[in-house]
């Protein structure tokens, strides 16, 4: 019975995934792109504009954070088939959309930093007229066009671009509840580290505020978080020709999602990870965020000190806990899950006003703070708290509304 149980174990750590659920049924398949391009690290796919036969006025998006390479027909299935049919407006306006995808997403940010870059080139070499570029991405995505962008300003290349825009970009960093990223140290212990190597893959570590590097380790920035943000600054931080906006997923009034620090969140009572169960992140010194017991070994009890309540902040939510849960719950563990959904990327983040590690920042009311405190020139924050970086009319039609002439 035991050695069944470990089985089971070392089966839910391969099946867990950080933004994503691993293995969920693959959306429709994109149509076929006009042009598909080959590019150093990744790929692209070009998709022309009404009424043009070649790349006219573009838009150059790049994708985000998971493991793996791009899933080209899940990026165009979130960007048209959601809330808003995104590719479709821009198309219809005439936009060629260029969509950059990475052959690894969870690479470092400046290896894949090269990949944009060289779709920018591209898309340049290829442009028909001489209408300024949009570029950026999607969560992830902005941050690695923002760099790219800086870094063709310093080496004087010429990007040819007129606006930079970010999705729910974690420009002051994302957040994991630690309690998770301690249960992925755990369950690597049965033998499959599918989940830690998403948590502490570079990229990852590169934008997450706090990160756990061990079991027993205490929550800090990252060694590669501090080396990527001394980069950036090398660059200038900012690329400086473009008009910088950017959307949060997350409201702008300081009102949170409705999770209650230092409440349960999830808990599981058997029969492999009884005993186990994660809190919401409460303020505080040395306060408990997670017991973990089970097949695998425990009690632990993992804790953080000084940190602000970042679960129920504004911003883009993520399923933080409904993944694991959903995924616990198939492999017959007994689950009660009260949030689902978390904090992910701060709107303090996303729209670059305001660092995360205190309380009155995390929740001020960006709404009446001067914009000029941002490090955009132009920002749009969400009417609610909505899922990270999802494209809903109110992201879609403000970005439309700012495309370059």
């Amino acid at each position: 019975m035991a050695d069944s149980k470990a089985t089971r174990a070392r089966k839910v750590a391969g099946s867990i995934g950080l933004v994503t659920p691993m293995g969920e049924p693959a959306p429709a398949q994109a149509p076929p792109a006009d042009e598909e391009w080959q590019l150093p690290g990744g790929s692209a796919r070009v998709y022309y504009g009404q009424g043009h036969k070649g790349v006219v006025r573009p838009v150059v998006l790049a994708d985000g954070f998971n493991l793996g390479p791009t899933d080209f027909d899940w990026l165009w299935d979130g960007l048209e088939n959601g809330r808003f049919p995104f590719i479709s407006e821009l198309r219809r306006r005439g936009r060629t959309l260029v969509l950059v995808g990475f052959d690894e997403r969870s690479e470092s940010i400046l290896r894949n930093a090269e990949t944009m870059t060289a779709a920018i080139m591209r898309t340049v070499a290829e442009q028909l007229g001489d209408t300024r570029l949009l570029v950026g991405g999607f969560s992830m995505g902005g941050i690695v066009t923002r760099y790219a962008l800086a870094k063709m300003e310093m080496q004087r290349m010429d990007h040819r671009v007129g606006v930079y825009v970010s999705f729910d970009s974690p420009h002051r960093g994302a957040w994991v509840p630690i309690g998770l990223q301690a249960f992925a140290h755990y369950l690597a212990d049965a033998g499959d580290d599918t989940y830690l190597r998403q948590i502490s893959s570079p990229a990852s570590q590169q934008m997450l505020w706090r990160h756990l590097d061990a079991l027993d380790g205490t929550p800090k920035e990252s060694p590669l978080r501090r080396e990527f943000k001394e980069q950036l600054e090398r660059v200038g931080g900012w690329p400086r020709i473009p008009r910088l906006i950017g959307v949060s997923s997350g409201r702008g009034d300081g009102v949170g999602n409705g999770v209650r620090a230092g409440a349960k969140a999830l808990t599981c009572a058997g029969p492999l990870f009884d005993g186990t169960y994660f809190l919401a992140q409460p303020k505080g010194e040395v306060a408990e965020v997670a017991v973990l017991d089970g097949v695998l070994g425990g009690p632990y009890t993992i804790t953080t000190s000084g940190f602000p309540e970042l679960d129920g902040a504004p911003g883009g939510t993520l399923e933080s806990f409904g993944i694991v849960g959903d995924t616990l719950t198939a492999f017959g563990e007994n689950v009660d899950m009260v949030h689902r959904s978390v904090c992910f990327v701060p709107s303090i983040s996303a729209v670059a006003i305001r660092d995360l590690d205190r309380q009155e920042n995390l929740y001020a009311k960006i709404d009446e703070l001067p914009p000029e405190e941002s490090e955009l020139d132009d920002f749009l924050l969400s009417t609610d708290n909505d899922p990270h970086a999802v494209m809903t009319a109110e992201i879609g039609e403000w970005v439309l509304d700012r495309l370059p002439d």
